[in-house]
């Protein structure tokens, strides 16, 4: 075993930030939904808007980072090993298969986790992020010329792109133990330092 340095200080804060951020609002929303009562009705809502609020100030920074650093081009799709790395989740990591994917510092994600990052960012926030927005500032639709929108259809949308991220969270975390140890990835967010087979290095 070697150990390389993959993850920078910002990317791990930005990704537990974001974690925490993401399942607050997962936990407030659905309890606005009326799934459960934990926080109470009025206090789910304003929790839900202040999370809202500090993610999208979290993802200016992000994007500002990821676009000065030339970190975006870590999210840049390829099919190079898609069908070997979609072989090794159906089948090979049950059997343990060698991992088809290199990582390093230049390349920290495989080709899936790549594209479910895109869909997330080109199919899911944008429907999240659009719903809530109109959902919040619903008394001024009006004035906007948005009188003719229907409250109950982007209620429907903003609870379905929430639980296509609930979906890609149960997901990501599932495969998160997909390393050489259950643990060993979440060691390598907090620590920055992934440990590779040394086999697997270029």
């Amino acid at each position: 075993m070697s150990r390389i340095y993959v993850f920078k200080r910002f990317e791990r804060f930005w990704h537990w930030a974001q974690a925490l951020l993401i399942m607050t609002l997962m936990l407030t929303g659905f309890e606005t939904h009326g799934s459960y009562s934990l926080f109470g009705f009025e206090s789910a809502v304003e929790i839900h808007t202040i999370a809202a609020w500090s993610l999208v100030a979290l993802w200016v920074f992000a994007v500002f980072w990821h676009v000065t650093t030339g970190e975006w081009k870590q999210y840049t799709p390829t099919l190079e090993k898609l069908q070997a790395m979609t072989q090794f989740y159906l089948s090979g990591i049950f059997t343990g298969a060698p991992h088809p994917f290199r990582q390093t510092t230049l390349h920290k994600h495989n080709p899936l986790q790549r594209l479910a990052y895109l869909f997330v960012l080109l199919i899911v926030s944008p429907i999240i992020w659009t719903s809530g927005w109109f959902y919040l500032f619903y008394d001024s639709w009006q004035d906007w010329g948005f009188g003719w929108l229907n409250l109950e259809y982007v209620a429907m949308f903003h609870v379905i792109a929430a639980f296509m991220m609930l979906i890609f969270l149960i997901a990501h975390v599932y495969l998160v133990t997909a390393g050489h140890t259950p643990t060993s990835h979440i060691k390598a967010m907090i620590s920055g330092w992934e440990e590779v087979e040394d086999q697997e290095q270029h």
